[in-house]
């Protein structure tokens, strides 16, 4: 009796939020509650009552529970018993008592493999239970036993704490950085990323199941997957490709924490294409704790057929008329982790990609696949490595249909998928090419091995070193292509055969998107040319900004195709380019300034903006600029933000 009367001695229990949080690298996240990294101890202090007795610990036990049905089998519910140390492979507590007796410090270290999420923890003795709060549990880089641990402080840094990146668009000849803002650690949006989870389809068949799974961050991963896009459920993300009319067009995004707040507040936003999908991808997943970097493939493959082959069907017109494409670029995540499931040889980068493409287990999901299986092509690793592989490797036909039906090879290539893989570099905003960890060099021995590995019987044969003889297309750019101008490109067209070749030569140019989805045309050349041996002709096309400025896409991307033919000896010969439009850089200075209101040619407006800041730290500054004419174009720059110190006289 006199020891049960013990249990109602404690006043009060404090949780150290403020020590803890720091210790645990989630102080970015606020002072207001408890937010831990598993596998590393944290300390509470008991307060006991004036006067009160020997508080006597081993008469104590703790809990923790997890998720709205815990129980001890699943792993979300764990009991452990006051100890003299902590132990590091299992849920433990050591406790002391002060000196002076009014208080005990308890610390508590949960497993290394415990689900994540929120807890409540609770002091019981024989029938009574006493809440002493509750905390949010998250993977843990710096444990080396958590699946999620990484080696290098740098590494962590930029890929757990950094709240600002770059995400890589354009294409592969012009690659463009755009400065995003994660903010993973903005008030609202641990909370928000938490109930992402809860919403997941999987958490509704099967609560307890789905928090248990939790403790594995390849599940966490796929279901991060499937939530971010909202074809299957009520996820974050609507994707639009084609003309938008309503709601927020992608290009206009450059924050995580905007989007992730609408969701929570009215559900699906409308619209997100790959690389917005991506960034809120990594905005959550650091949010609860699991590294991760966005990746950028120029020239990357969309393979409908799952053949590993992109076969490019064209008309006469030079319309593609095919299922398969080549994106000029798409975006996905890398998140690191350990795989378990298929061998240590397989741990590190993980790709997955939350754009709705292909389904995968019946959802619209993908990966996460381990990169070193798509380098090696092991496409039987889970998951979805088939897919990506084909994103970054797959080989390239195009086909002219002929007004019979009949299909002519143009052209092939085994190196134009996959190009310059991108992400931002540790530490600094420079560009970091990653191609190497996805496929060996295009056109080496290991890379058409990997290619057979992969078990395709339908690969093209490698192009010969010496320019075979024929016809041969290419295309020449001018020098300044900026978006509003005019400016004029040019085909080529080479005969390399013995004899004079009769042919009719077309140039034409139309809007795309970034998908390869093809828009209106913006201009349209054409001759009858006669070529002699050895011997070339031009054909030059002008591109007029009031011929294109109304078809082009916030991407300002510009197809070029062109086309030599000679029917009588039925041979035809293409060649395609994509030009982004450049833009005019955005000059920020320590004041904001920006165009308003009507503004004629090489008249400047300006405009101020104040504001203040919440945070004291080195932050970075975001400007989007928009209007009629000119549209989508994103700078920034990094500012240190000093605490100001007041003193009362």
């Amino acid at each position: 009796e006199r020891e049960e009367l013990h249990f109602w001695v404690i006043e009060r229990c404090d949780l150290n939020i403020k020590s803890n949080n720091s210790s645990h690298h989630t102080d970015l996240n606020g002072e207001e509650r408890l937010i831990v990294r598993r596998g590393q101890p944290f300390n509470i202090t008991l307060h006991l009552k004036p006067g009160s007795e020997e508080f006597k610990l081993r008469l104590y036990c703790l809990f923790a529970s997890a998720g709205p049905l815990p129980s001890e089998e699943s792993g979300t519910k764990v009991s452990f018993s006051l100890r003299d140390t902590t132990v590091d492979t299992e849920w433990s507590a050591s406790a002391s008592n002060d000196p002076s007796g009014n208080t005990v410090s308890v610390s508590i270290s949960s497993s290394p493999d415990a689900p994540i999420g929120l807890y409540s923890l609770f002091l019981e003795q024989g029938w009574e239970k006493a809440s002493l709060g509750q905390f949010i549990l998250l993977f843990n880089s710096w444990c080396p036993r958590d699946a999620v641990y990484m080696q290098s402080e740098s590494k962590r840094e930029e890929y757990v704490l950094a709240q600002h990146g770059q995400i890589y668009r354009g294409t592969y000849k012009r690659i463009k950085g755009t400065p995003w803002h994660y903010g993973q650690f903005e008030p609202g949006i641990l909370d928000i990323c938490l109930k992402i989870l809860d919403k997941n389809p999987k958490f509704v068949c099967d609560p307890d199941e789905d928090c248990s799974a939790r403790r594995n961050p390849v599940y966490v991963t796929r279901v991060l997957s499937t939530m971010i896009n909202s074809e299957d459920d009520r996820g974050v993300l609507v994707g639009e490709w084609d003309e938008i009319l309503d709601g927020v067009h992608p290009l206009d995004w450059i924050d995580s924490g905007e989007i992730l707040h609408l969701w929570a507040e009215s559900g699906p936003v409308r619209y997100g294409q790959c690389w917005v999908f991506a960034a809120v991808a990594c905005t959550v997943s650091r949010a609860l704790g699991i590294p991760c970097r966005v990746v950028t493939n120029f020239g990357s493959a969309h393979d409908t057929d799952a053949n590993l082959v992109i076969e490019l069907l064209f008309d006469e017109s030079g319309n593609r008329i095919s299922s398969d494409s080549i994106w000029n670029f798409h975006v996905w995540v890398e998140s690191w982790m350990t795989r378990p499931d298929l061998g240590p040889e397989y741990d590190g980068w993980q790709a997955s990609d939350p754009t709705p493409q292909e389904t995968s287990d019946g959802l619209f999901c993908c990966g996460p696949a381990s990169v070193k299986a798509i380098r090696e092509g092991e496409l039987t690793k889970k998951y979805d490595a088939p897919f990506i592989f084909a994103e970054v490797n797959a080989d390239v036909v195009n086909l002219l249909q002929l007004p019979d039906g009949e299909f002519v090879k143009l052209s092939g290539s085994t190196k134009s998928v996959g190009q310059f893989i991108s992400t931002k570099a540790v530490g600094t905003d420079e560009r970091l090419d990653i191609t190497h960890q996805y496929k060996y060099p295009e056109g080496s021995k290991e890379e058409r091995q990997v290619y057979e590995k992969a078990q395709h019987h339908n690969k093209l044969h490698q192009q010969q070193q010496e320019e075979e003889s024929g016809l041969h297309v290419k295309i020449k750019l001018a020098h300044d292509m900026v978006v509003g101008s005019d400016f004029e490109v040019c085909a080529v067209l080479t005969n390399n055969y013995k004899k004079t070749r009769n042919c009719t030569f077309v140039f034409f140019a139309r809007a795309i998107s970034y998908n390869g989805k093809q828009g209106d045309s913006c201009g349209f050349a054409s001759d009858k040319v006669k070529v002699p041996s050895g011997q070339e002709r031009r054909l030059s096309l002008k591109l007029q900004y009031d011929s294109y400025g109304s078809v082009i896409t916030p991407d300002r991307l510009i197809q070029l195709s062109a086309i030599a033919f000679d029917k009588k000896a039925t041979d035809y010969h293409i060649a395609e380019k994509t030009i982004v439009l450049d833009e005019p850089d955005i000059d920020i200075k320590l004041t904001l300034y920006c165009r308003i209101g009507a503004v004629d040619p090489e008249e400047e407006a300006k405009a101020s903006a104040e504001f203040i800041p919440t945070r004291a730290g080195s932050s970075v500054l975001l400007v989007s600029f928009d209007s009629d004419k000119l549209k989508n174009i994103k700078s920034f720059a990094k500012v240190v933000v000093e605490e100001s110190i007041s003193t009362e006289i």
